[in-house]
């Protein structure tokens, strides 16, 4: 008779896997703040304080917090994401666009041109941004080994199954390949309520013919 491990079995089931799906993270409204945002918000050479990390390498939780603040309605409470940025960044969801009165584009982080402007606000100090928001374009992140793996190249666009509650496909998915990530595909929360997304939920790269 073979003895078997059930925590080596486990582990092999998992491996497996993980070889064929990429493990999904639903991303609620937060912001990046650069250096002279902190400043105004929190004064003057005041450094955010690490709560958790996050997935990604280096990438943390803030326990600060930050009220956004649009024509139409405001958000308090909104988390911080660390380190600070050379640029200041609000991601929202599009149904958040549409309660803050803002137009979010739909854009990759980091590509802020054409965003509009919004109001941040703490007990210590406020900073009216001239642009910056934006509703984070479905991607995910990927080390070079598993973009190898799957067959992709940074900047690819690809069709993605999600293993949700609500199975569905999604089209335009970015890939963005580094080998400072992880690999986990990001969403934002109204994509995840389409899908039934709960934590450990699975998705698998469309190739095209398939």
């Amino acid at each position: 008779m073979i003895e078997v491990n059930i925590n080596q079995l486990v582990g092999i089931l998992t491996e497996q896997i993980l070889k064929e799906f990429i493990e999904v993270e639903a991303s609620g409204r937060h912001v990046h703040l650069n250096r002279a945002a902190i400043d105004q918000l929190f004064g003057k050479g005041y450094k955010l304080t690490k709560d958790r990390d996050l997935s990604q390498p280096g990438q943390f939780v803030c326990k600060e917090r930050v009220a956004v603040i649009g024509p139409k309605g405001r958000f308090e409470n909104v988390v911080i994401l660390g380190p600070e940025r050379s640029e200041t960044q609000v991601e929202i969801s599009l149904t958040d666009s549409i309660a803050l009165g803002v137009k979010a584009p739909i854009k990759e982080s980091g590509n802020l041109s054409g965003t509009p402007p919004i109001k941040l606000a703490t007990h210590l100090g406020e900073i009216d941004l001239e642009y910056g928001v934006i509703a984070a374009k479905r991607h995910i992140h990927m080390n070079p080994d598993d973009a190898v793996r799957f067959d992709v190249k940074d900047k690819n666009i690809v069709r993605v199954q999600l293993y949700g509650n609500r199975p569905l496909i999604f089209d335009d998915v970015l890939i963005r390949v580094s080998d400072k990530y992880r690999t986990y595909m990001h969403i934002d929360y109204d994509e995840a309520n389409a899908c039934g997304f709960e934590k450990g939920t699975l998705a698998r790269i469309i190739k095209k013919g398939t």
